[in-house]
């Protein structure tokens, strides 16, 4: 039995009926997350085999509820094989809520008060709970110190400024470092520092928002976590609600504790500054260097925010080479082109066989379509058709002599023909459809095909296919072709 389907029956007392992956609620983090359920029950099951990230979070989790703030209860662990359930919180991001409740930089009320509510609630995770937290278990660093400053600078300057193509000075861009990571440390930083707080990061739940992901949490400053939510990239927030919610945030915050609001001003923008280098960083890393196109999809939103810096955020200190290397980036036409493909909406078509995994969404987004072709007319059982996939002339001809397979095909393009024209209207870069098949090589195979060719014409799309089966075959010495 699978260890997190034993933890949902030893926690309920009943069996899990169904089982399916979720994607997107902690993007690119590695986790495995999938929903169980059974009866009137379900329970978010998560797999990640860093026992030190693991423990950090379940320690953090009795901590805050031990404070009454809202983060998933804990149901059941199995920390040697890496596993828990957690409570289920739905599937409803601060994310997905402002980008239901925006037309361009004109946000709904709803979206403006949820957001109130997560700053609302900042100030108690770092100062009520951050007070007594076990910082013992905080990986891989206590404190955001001098060495995880290094860290994040560094992966911006290796996996971004280098990749990217941006000129530098090497030794005049470390000097610059040197003097902000000083600035930075003068900041007083004896609170909780969330690390990761950011709209994707927070779930809706009953109107009400419960926060995940504080694995990363260790003794900071102040000032970083509010400029995480703040310019978060996608979410894109227009400057004067920045401005109030910051504001906002200074007014709750003075009631936890003694605030010269002058002094966290001061050094306000250049946690700003430090928490987009980060995030580029990892847009970098996963972009440029692991060659996962969807994560540079943020960077013309990291760019805006820095353009925006440029002109109302100004400095206490002198950082000459790296003010350079941010005008390089916002004069980059590699860059720029980033930019011109942002408002692309990139509709990712798979083909694979349900003896396998379903194929996952690695863009973050969660959501799309399966649909299930099993139901069709198999051409694998014809020995004509056996060496042969869905993408070959005797395949194609086949199905398309099945009027069932018309009927089908139909109902797939109006579905996702509606979902492509609301995700275009609300702004939405991403959108998964895969086909499954017993083998993955003649139904699902033709049924991709098709929706690709037919999203190719729509204006602003960029269709991206994959048969995961056939790629599999492929790297196979001797492939097995046939077994539909």
């Amino acid at each position: 039995m699978d260890v997190l389907e034993r933890l949902f029956e030893q926690y309920f007392k009943i069996p899990a009926e169904k089982t399916r992956p979720l994607q997107g609620q902690l993007g690119g983090s590695g986790r495995a997350i999938v929903r169980l359920s059974g009866g009137a029950s379900s329970a978010i099951g998560i797999t990640y085999p860093v026992r030190e990230e693991n423990v950090a979070f379940l320690e953090f989790s009795k901590h805050f509820r031990r404070h009454g703030l809202p983060v998933p209860e804990i149901y059941a662990v199995d920390i040697s094989a890496g596993a828990y359930l957690e409570q289920d919180l739905g599937d409803v991001t601060l994310f997905d809520l402002l980008s239901k409740n925006r037309s361009g930089d004109r946000i709904d009320p709803t979206a403006v008060e949820a957001y109130r509510k997560v700053v609302a609630v900042l100030p108690r995770f770092q100062v009520e709970a951050g007070r007594d937290v076990n910082y013992k278990v905080s990986y891989p660093r206590a404190s955001f110190d001098r060495q995880s400053i290094s860290w994040d600078l560094n992966y911006f300057k290796y996996y971004f400024l280098r990749l990217a193509g941006i000129p530098f000075s090497e030794q005049a861009l470390e000097n610059d470092f040197a003097r902000l990571t000083k600035f930075l440390l003068a900041a007083p930083h004896d609170y909780f520092l969330y690390r990761d707080f950011q709209s994707r990061n927070v779930m809706i739940c009953n109107g009400e928002p419960y926060f995940l992901d504080y694995q990363g949490g260790r003794k900071g400053a102040l000032q970083y976590d509010i400029a995480s939510l703040l310019f978060d990239g996608k979410a894109d927030l227009p400057p004067q609600l920045r401005q109030e919610l910051l504001d906002y945030y200074l007014d709750q915050l003075a009631a936890y504790m003694p605030l010269d609001r002058a002094a966290f001003m001061e050094q306000y923008y250049a946690f700003v500054y430090i928490r987009i280098m980060q995030a580029l960083g990892a847009y970098g890393f996963r972009g440029f260097y692991e060659r996962k196109a969807h994560f540079l999809q943020s960077v013309p939103y990291a760019l805006k925010n820095l353009r925006w810096l440029a002109h109302n955020a100004k400095l206490p200190i002198a950082l000459p080479a790296l003010m350079t290397a941010f005008q390089g980036m916002l004069g980059s036409e590699k860059l720029m082109a980033l930019a011109s493909s942002a408002d692309v909406l990139v509709v990712r078509v798979f083909s694979f066989s349900f003896h396998h995994q379903i194929p996952s969404d690695e863009s973050g987004n969660g959501g799309g379509y399966i649909f299930d072709a099993r139901s069709l007319p198999n051409p694998g059982r014809e020995e004509r058709f056996k060496p042969l996939t869905g993408k070959d002339a005797p395949v194609i001809d086949y199905l398309n002599q099945q009027e069932n397979v018309h009927q089908y095909l139909s109902n797939v393009l109006s579905l996702v023909d509606a979902s492509v024209k609301s995700y275009q209207a609300r702004g939405f870069r991403s959108l998964m459809v895969s086909f499954g098949c017993t083998g993955g090589q003649h139904r699902s195979v033709f049924l991709a095909e098709q929706l690709a060719k037919h999203l190719r014409v729509t204006n602003g799309v960029e269709v991206v296919v994959r048969h995961v089966e056939l790629e599999n075959m492929a790297q196979d010495v001797a492939p097995a072709r046939g077994h539909e």
